[in-house]
């Protein structure tokens, strides 16, 4: 047997052209490339923070009318009182109408869910608050 071949059936293996899956690849990942920094994010601006020694507590603004609690566990106290999340925009708003130069206070636990975080922030801009204050503890 000098010929690779035995019944007319050649033994070689028959090679894939690799090239143009590659091609595909780098086209796909270049396209991602250009457009990951054009999408849309939701974005927090921070306030710029001052030159205050490390041991200085900051003196926040007068107590807020409207002080909404995050617990642990998820509860919201609004003003003292447990609200469910159905409950929550029509207690805002109740809120919003008795009080409608107040700006919310945000005691939120780090250990709550940050869902909890964004519901309440979405309802409250439902009911149209314009901004809001988020107290951490230290």
């Amino acid at each position: 047997m000098g010929s690779m071949k035995r019944r007319g059936v050649d033994l070689h293996e028959p090679t894939i052209n690799l090239t143009p899956l590659i091609d595909v690849v780098f086209v796909v990942l270049i396209a991602f490339i250009l457009v990951a920094p054009l999408l849309d994010r939701d974005q927090v601006e921070l306030a710029r923070g001052g030159n205050l020694p490390s041991h200085a507590p900051l003196s926040m603004r007068d107590a807020s009318p409207i002080q909404i609690h995050v617990r642990a566990d998820n509860t919201i106290l609004i003003c003292g009182s447990k609200v469910s999340l159905e409950d929550l925009t029509s207690k805002l708003v109740f809120l919003k109408q008795h009080y409608p130069q107040a700006i919310p206070q945000i005691f939120h636990d780090k250990r709550a869910h940050f869902g909890t975080y964004q519901a309440l922030k979405n309802c409250l801009e439902q009911v149209g608050f314009d901004e809001m204050d988020i107290v951490l503890a230290p």
